[in-house]
């Protein structure tokens, strides 16, 4: 078991880590869309939010040894069921032509206000 942490993604603000490696797969823990190294809590659009959370996402898979095209499994949380065109819109983009399986989850608020948090599953070269 291998834990990661990089620089390129905001800092654990709690007890766990950015993600594990284990097995050939890497664990991403829920991201919100925070700018790493940034103090300051910069809500904007959902598709900026959408966009700057898979920026997040991909720098700690990279750190992983895998990329956003290595994902088998997205888990989406969304505070509001109204933004989910905007999410699913940025999504395409980011994704392209691949498909991982997917969950939406509509939960209440989250942190500073943020209304999307990612978690992912990944292949690995492990």
């Amino acid at each position: 078991m291998r834990f990661i942490e990089t620089g390129h993604a905001p800092t654990p603000g709690g007890h766990y880590s950015q993600a594990v490696v284990h097995n050939g797969l890497v664990y991403v823990s829920g991201q919100l869309p925070m700018a790493p190294g940034q103090a300051a809590h910069h809500v904007g659009t959902i598709e900026e939010q959408t966009e700057q959370v898979f920026r997040n996402v991909q720098a700690i898979l990279e750190a992983a040894g895998s990329g956003l095209h290595r994902a088998l499994q997205v888990t989406i949380y969304v505070s509001d069921g109204e933004l989910w065109g905007g999410v699913n819109a940025a999504y395409t983009r980011i994704m392209g032509g691949h498909r991982p399986a997917r969950a939406v989850v509509p939960v209440n608020d989250l942190h500073y206000g943020y209304q999307i948090e990612v978690q992912v599953i990944a292949a690995t070269d492990e």
